[in-house]
């Protein structure tokens, strides 16, 4: 009885809670979507936790809480913290149509957006001088991470199915430009015109959008490397 009882213990604090032999996720789509939920109602937390730390500082009467705080107001735009409009472009990717795919007999690789797509797109607007940069609704800020998971991107925590939509606010010649001067994105439009890929890019400017504020967490997290590397890749090699 006694090791039982500890057999008991020890699984309780290995579990924490959860279940230590879960199911097969054999329903993706389901499970995409319960994350997707998950991952947005934290979102809603950290951005109402937010505001009540705003809103306890404001109160605080004291010198030194006030001139940090005018710091932090005069950075919160830079920083992609407050809504920023204008006008701009919105570039659209998207994988091939579905009868496109079906006909390859090769490697489809081609034939879909991938992570170093986007993350093209969104450094062609930056070096445009994006005054703020949405990708899916999403405000991107300096720790913003884009990967691939399986057949969707996850940006900021939540999964998103193609196509995936690049919205920019600024000057929209210097935009254009710069998306249309990127040796990357070149290989892109070449491979989207080509009836045998046809990979969706589309490009529209816009009078006027409207990028919401970052309301995510701002906590830094990075990795150190265990030795130095001087080494790194081409970014304007061509596409996989």
């Amino acid at each position: 009885m006694l090791v039982c009882g500890g057999l008991f213990v020890v699984s309780a604090q290995s579990s924490e809670g959860t279940d230590l032999r879960p199911g097969r996720y054999d329903d993706l789509a389901t499970l995409t979507d319960s994350e997707a939920d998950r991952a947005a109602d934290l979102q809603a937390r950290v951005a109402e936790l937010t505001q009540e730390v705003r809103d306890l500082t404001d109160k605080v009467d004291d010198a030194d809480v006030r001139r940090y705080r005018r710091q932090v107001e005069h950075l919160e735009g830079p920083a992609g913290l407050t809504e920023r409009d204008g006008p701009g472009v919105v570039v659209t990717l998207s994988d091939a149509p579905q009868e496109v795919i079906d006909a390859a007999t090769g490697d489809k690789k081609l034939l879909v957006v991938h992570q170093q797509d986007i993350q093209a797109v969104v450094n062609a607007l930056w070096k445009g001088g994006a005054e703020a940069v949405v990708l899916q609704g999403q405000r991107i800020v300096s720790t913003t991470g884009i990967k691939c998971e399986g057949s969707s991107v996850v940006i900021q925590g939540r999964p998103y199915p193609q196509p995936y939509v690049v919205e920019a606010v600024g000057d929209v010649g210097r935009l254009t430009d710069a998306l249309a001067h990127d040796a990357y994105l070149k290989v892109y439009r070449e491979q989207a015109d080509d009836p045998t890929i046809a990979v969706g890019w589309d490009l529209d400017i816009a009078d006027d959008l409207t990028a919401p504020a970052y309301d995510g967490l701002l906590d830094l997290s990075y990795a150190t490397p265990v030795t130095p590397s001087g080494q790194g890749s081409d970014p304007a090699g061509d596409r996989p």
